[in-house]
């Protein structure tokens, strides 16, 4: 990884993700979803289905069943742990470091409770402090959230500290593929969501090797996050025409213009996606 002009903090990002909650609720979507999508391919513009596409991939690739207890880190406003526990009548437990987005995600289960008991919960906190004991889940699962945590190595110590032997970690997240990154991509890309770098698709793998994970299964989705970049794009300044108003109107151009500057930064090999699946050892070695 390389080092960022500014070393944002866990600080920084829960502040970040804490102030913009309703301002993307009431210009994009009030249901609190985006993450990258997988895509049928190149001609594919339906975000929303490659969003839910990407969520079944990751589902079946962690092999979450009613048996399951599943840790959701960085969940956000909570939409991929209650889609999972909907699915599959799982247990589960999502934690995230903004508290702005935990009390939507509480709030999004107390409607859902209201048609169909699910066995989850919501918990303000930090991915380098988990507040559960150790062996605790058969699944950590994650959308696009862990390359924001400061202290990745830390992160990787807990998830696989609350993962029973022999159980899951499965996740998609962001790549830094070159360990120097243009100054346009720093300003566009990772300072735009406070993230001060991340790991390249082989380095990921070096990483939870290290920290004592077995690796499963690892997917490399580049062309995706293209897609999935060039839909929104569109979908932007489509709605900009309609908008009601010219803040919502600035707002989706604006946010228009950031999904250009991120595809740029893809084509440079500045910005990548991935999923992972690795396990944690019948017999732990650490």
């Amino acid at each position: 990884m390389s080092p960022a002009d500014h070393v944002y903090t866990e600080a920084d990002v829960r502040e970040f993700f804490d102030q913009t909650l309703q301002t993307y609720l009431a210009f994009w979507d009030s249901t609190g979803v985006l993450h990258t999508g997988y895509f049928t391919g190149d001609a594919d513009d339906d975000y929303w289905a490659a969003a839910g596409r990407a969520s079944d991939v990751l589902i079946a690739d962690a092999s979450i069943d009613r048996s399951s207890y599943v840790l959701d880190a960085g969940c956000g406003c909570g939409n991929f742990l209650v889609d999972v526990a909907k699915r599959v009548g799982c247990r589960g437990e999502g934690l995230d470091l903004s508290e702005e987005r935990i009390n939507f995600a509480r709030a999004k289960l107390d409607r859902e409770n209201q048609r169909q008991e699910l066995r989850i919960g919501f918990r303000h906190g930090s991915a380098t402090r988990m507040p559960y004991r150790a062996a605790t889940f058969s699944h950590v699962i994650s959308q696009d959230a862990l390359c924001l945590v400061p202290d990745k190595p830390r992160s990787h110590a807990e998830m696989y500290r609350v993962l029973r032997p022999g159980g899951l970690l499965a996740f998609s997240d962001f790549l830094q593929p070159k360990k120097q990154i243009s100054q346009r991509a720093r300003e566009h890309v990772y300072d735009r969501v406070r993230w001060n770098g991340g790991y390249s698709f082989v380095g990921y793998q070096a990483a939870l090797v290290e920290a004592g994970f077995e690796i499963i299964l690892a997917r490399n989705l580049e062309s995706h996050i293209r897609q999935t970049y060039r839909v929104l794009g569109k979908v932007a300044r489509d709605r900009a025409v309609t908008a009601p108003d010219a803040a919502a109107r600035d707002w989706m151009l604006a946010f228009s213009e950031s999904c250009r500057e991120i595809q740029t930064a893809i084509d440079h090999g500045e910005f990548g996606w991935g999923m992972f699946v690795a396990r944690k050892p019948e017999t732990p070695t650490r």
